[in-house]
């Protein structure tokens, strides 16, 4: 399988990119990680996702570019239609999910991190998007969620020069969210794993969903969508449960529900 799925902890899924060393993009990689996270969606036992790479060298470095001729003609048709659906439905995915970076993360490596809402990176890591150095523009999704992380100006720089990023430079362009030792990205990964699926998750999930719509839409139509998932989460257990530890100051114990 190139794409796998395991649940190491309770609530916590890892999703593992498995094409080494370099992990590159196949049309059968797509299809896999589509069918997963087809099924991670609909699973209500799963409240943290983290997305890796097998192996040590590489998260992944993008597509494997000796599928390049055979798509030259018809690429949106047969390769990147398909992708920027399955690369929005792991942004889309209902539970918040961990990038864990170790090696290089480029091309379409990177534009699947960067749809993760967490990201953790290795300190001797390197991401970038190098395709313009192939005569191309990065075709999944890496311009348009570039300038919504970081704005413009800092998002041109790495389209127009494909240069490397070191990981301490991505932390700086908020790009990264937490650099750790050589060969701790998984541990560091599952750390913030651990923490978000022991939160409250309907909580949780309707916060990501609100700041995904705060994220394209007018003022207006954000706050009517999260008067609407307030009254929501208020007729939830864990509100009652919430509310409840901290009056009697424990620690809370939620149900997910």
């Amino acid at each position: 399988m190139l794409v796998e799925l395991e649940r190491p902890e309770d609530g916590i899924a890892v999703l593992r990119l498995n094409n080494p060393p370099l992990n590159l993009v196949t049309l059968e990689m797509t299809r896999q990680l589509d069918d997963t996270l087809g099924a991670l969606a609909d699973d209500r036992r799963v409240r943290a996702v983290v997305v890796a790479g097998a192996g040590e060298r590489a998260f992944c470095v993008g597509s494997d570019v000796r599928e390049f001729p055979m798509v030259r003609d018809r690429v949106v048709a047969t390769k990147l239609h398909r992708e920027n659906e399955v690369w929005n439905r792991l942004e889309d995915l209902p539970q918040p999910t961990v990038a864990a970076i170790q090696g290089w993360a480029l091309g379409g490596g990177l534009e699947l991190a960067l749809c993760c809402d967490l990201r953790v990176m290795e300190e001797d890591a390197w991401i970038g998007l190098p395709e313009i150095r192939l005569g191309v523009f990065p075709g999944s999704g890496g311009p348009i969620r570039l300038v919504r992380l970081v704005g413009q100006s800092r998002a041109k720089p790495v389209v127009y020069f494909g240069d490397p990023i070191a990981a301490q430079d991505a932390a700086h362009l908020g790009l990264i969210h937490r650099v750790v030792p050589r060969g701790q990205a998984m541990a560091g990964a599952m750390d913030l794993a651990r923490r978000l699926a022991g939160q409250p998750a309907l909580a949780i999930q309707a916060s990501k969903r609100l700041m995904g719509v705060a994220a394209e839409a007018d003022r207006d139509t954000a706050v009517g969508f999260a008067l609407e998932q307030s009254h929501r989460i208020f007729q939830t257990d864990d509100m009652l449960e919430g509310v409840t530890a901290f009056l009697e100051k424990r620690t809370p114990r939620f149900r997910h529900a």
